[in-house]
């Protein structure tokens, strides 16, 4: 990857009031985050963000010169956003924190088209992850306690997105997301053949699963079909793709079964393992900070930490991006919707 791209963009007060006014504006004409004339829009929006930022997030987007970046210094009103929330279930939408969903749509129509899965957040498009008290020891973005180990983005999933967009409400405590990249020439080119073999097993993360949805404890169980699936069938996938000088990643360790009957792809793995491990760092979002993320180059996770559950916790916005939505259509029940499951 290039390195004469600097990885954080930082606004300019002028720009930082602009952004703001924009999604003011925008939370006032549509109707939430699922609205089809909102995401209909989302191209011709975004031209009204600052143009730095259009460039900054396009430039990440076609060139990839880098695996994350950050965009910081939006103005995000504490006061109108309110407390961070207990729970995500039965909250209304859209909420006080709207214009910050509006951006983070934004920006993912700069960088693609966003989606979501109607098997994560009762197939909410725009994502809240803040500490929950009953995930504290959780494989989750609503835990806390636990290390939520280093992981490409749903990696189970063929449609698993491009891009994450991560917009940070708040982080009082400065609890760092973690991001991790395959170094250049780190592997032997034998241990490249194995990572490039489909050879290994990914299993869906418990976000999936239908006791973290609603809809599941209220007997809709249909959309879980097609995870159900996935975990029959257990399809063999490869760890490493793409290019060969600079693979894209396929990964997520916590969910992968050990190849135990193959040394040969588990001894490749560990390697591939420790080498991301040596090269882990920590980005701790500030308030008005976002972060993007590519999810073939780097993979991403959270340290441990203890929340108060006293309304001031880390909240961050998320949302899913896909350069093609086309390729998801077998999986979505209609050519409109943005629901893969």
């Amino acid at each position: 990857m290039g390195t004469d791209h600097d990885p954080v963009l930082t606004l300019t007060p002028d720009e930082a009031r602009q952004t703001a006014e924009l999604t003011l504006r925008l939370a006032e004409r549509y109707a939430g985050d699922d609205d089809p004339e909102l995401l209909l829009d989302l191209p011709r929006l975004a031209s009204g963000l600052p143009v730095r930022t259009q460039r900054f997030l396009r430039t990440f987007a076609t060139e990839e010169p880098t695996g994350f970046g950050v965009v910081s210094g939006h103005l995000f009103d504490q006061e109108r956003i309110g407390p961070t929330p207990e729970d995500w279930h039965e909250r209304p939408r859209p909420n006080r924190e709207f214009p910050e969903e509006i951006l983070v749509l934004l920006y993912a129509g700069l960088l693609g088209e966003p989606f979501g899965w109607t098997t994560q957040q009762d197939g909410r498009l725009v994502h809240d992850v803040f500490p929950v008290r009953k995930h504290e020891h959780d494989q989750l973005g609503l835990g806390s306690k636990e290390l939520l180990t280093w992981h490409t983005e749903d990696a189970f999933h063929p449609y698993r997105g491009d891009y994450l967009v991560l917009a940070s409400l708040r982080n009082p405590d400065r609890v760092a997301t973690t991001v991790g990249e395959y170094v250049p020439h780190a592997l032997s080119p034998a241990d490249l053949e194995v990572l490039f073999e489909e050879r290994f097993h990914i299993a869906p993360d418990e976000s999936h699963l239908p006791k973290n949805n609603s809809r599941a404890s209220d007997g809709d169980t249909g959309q879980f079909a097609a995870l159900e699936e996935f975990l029959r069938e257990r399809r063999p996938v490869s760890v490493l793709f793409g290019p060969r000088q600079e693979p894209y990643l396929r990964l997520d360790p916590y969910f992968m079964a050990d190849p135990e009957d193959d040394p040969e792809a588990r001894q490749a793995l560990e390697r591939l393992i420790a080498v991301i491990d040596g090269g882990l760092r920590e980005v701790a979002l500030e308030q008005g900070d976002c972060l993007v993320i590519n999810n073939h180059r780097v993979v991403h996770g959270r340290v441990p930490f203890t929340a108060r559950f006293d309304g001031t916790d880390r909240w961050l916005k998320r949302i899913n991006v896909t350069h093609d939505l086309r390729k998801s259509r077998t999986m979505r029940a209609s050519s409109s919707t943005r629901l893969i499951g």
